[in-house]
């Protein structure tokens, strides 16, 4: 078995890629945009043996900033997935062959207390590592939730069968006032759609959470994905109703960040731009177009929105590695400390790693 940590600009990193399907979030150039929005560094550990491979890409950064830096007397790092669902990537010869993806993942463990991280945080993606639960050890990763996709290797009519009855209506309603769904020239409607975006978020009261998704991110996001990324608009009386940001990869659509116009919500303009977005990616000839799940993974509106597209849904997990169980304990001491609460409470809490725990979530 051969093991070795590879950087973005490591052209191991893209050889890889065209063995194994893929999605945008385990691509190079997502992978560095992310770490210059995050400010931590991109790396990927790549195990391989003979025609089996095993690739893990995340973001790394030091722990120094979880209390006050007089408190931490050593460097300990840990890792996290960059935003979105980038998982572990296995071939299918690797999944298929038992005993190896437990070996990989050990091999990865020791790799990550060679580097001293004692933590790391992996989002799986729900389509491609959708049985990892099953061919890991048992109680590997743990079930977060639930997401949506709309099956595309269905034929083009059932689209419509497998459209929940309001929906159907608002869609219906939609056209009838004249309402235009297209997929636009990215750089012509960036300024407009930023806008959209923000004005969404500050309706929802997100916005503090997803500041750093700026005008300046979606023109690098436009440069370095190119004809990877897609965006679509519903115009309504020569205005922009809503818009939403698409990528495409190895036969997989991504809905990832979009929003709607305060003062058009009521006529729901994102109803007709999913259903537009789901015949565009059929056309096409991929096999799925990934709605994701709700807040926080969650059964919430946005969730039962995107339910409302489809009937296929994907079980979401989530892996946490505590790594060096010591320096894991002694951060969350420290955390615990700075918080003045016990370290039972912070040990208890959802949030991993508990040590990056916020106040809030203590509550």
């Amino acid at each position: 078995m051969n093991a070795q940590i590879i950087d973005l600009s490591n052209a191991l990193w893209m050889e890889t890629l065209n063995k194994i399907n893929h999605d945008v979030y385990q691509l190079p150039e997502y992978i560095s945009l992310e770490s210059s929005r995050t400010k931590k560094i991109p790396e990927a550990v790549l195990i391989t043996d003979r025609e089996k491979i095993f690739f893990a890409p995340y973001l790394i950064s030091k722990c120094d900033n979880i209390a006050p830096s007089k408190l931490i007397s050593e460097e300990i790092l840990d890792v996290k997935s960059p935003y979105g669902y980038p998982g572990i990537l296995l071939n299918e010869l690797a999944a298929n062959t038992e005993g190896f993806p437990d070996a990989a993942m050990a091999e990865f463990k020791q790799i990550l207390i060679e580097k001293n991280v004692c933590s790391a945080f992996f989002v799986m993606h729900p389509i491609l590592n959708e049985n990892f639960h099953q061919i890991f050890e048992p109680g590997l990763f743990t079930r977060s939730g639930k997401t949506v996709s709309v099956d595309l290797r269905i034929p083009e009519y059932q689209l419509w069968s497998h459209t929940r009855k309001g929906h159907k209506s608002a869609i219906n309603k939609c056209k009838r006032l004249g309402m235009e769904a297209k997929f636009v020239p990215i750089d012509k409607y960036l300024d407009e759609f930023t806008a959209i975006y923000h004005e969404t978020m500050e309706r929802v009261e997100a916005a503090e959470r997803y500041y750093s998704f700026n005008l300046k991110y979606y023109k690098e996001m436009w440069k370095v994905l190119g004809n990877k990324l897609h965006l679509c608009i519903v115009e309504y009386e020569n205005e922009v109703a809503c818009a939403g940001l698409y990528t495409e990869v190895c036969g997989i659509v991504q809905s990832t960040l979009g929003g709607t116009k305060d003062k058009f919500v009521d006529l729901s303009p994102s109803s007709l731009e999913t259903d537009y977005a789901r015949y565009w990616a059929h056309k096409r000839g991929n096999q799925f177009l990934h709605l994701g799940g709700g807040v926080g993974m969650s059964k919430d509106p946005v969730y039962n929105f995107k339910a409302g597209f489809s009937q296929l849904r994907h079980s979401f997990y989530t892996l946490r590695l505590i790594v060096d169980e010591q320096k894991y304990r002694y951060l969350v001491d420290i955390k615990a400390k700075s918080l003045d609460v016990p370290v039972e409470d912070l040990l208890k809490c959802k949030f991993f790693p508990a040590y990056r725990s916020p106040q809030t979530a203590l509550k």
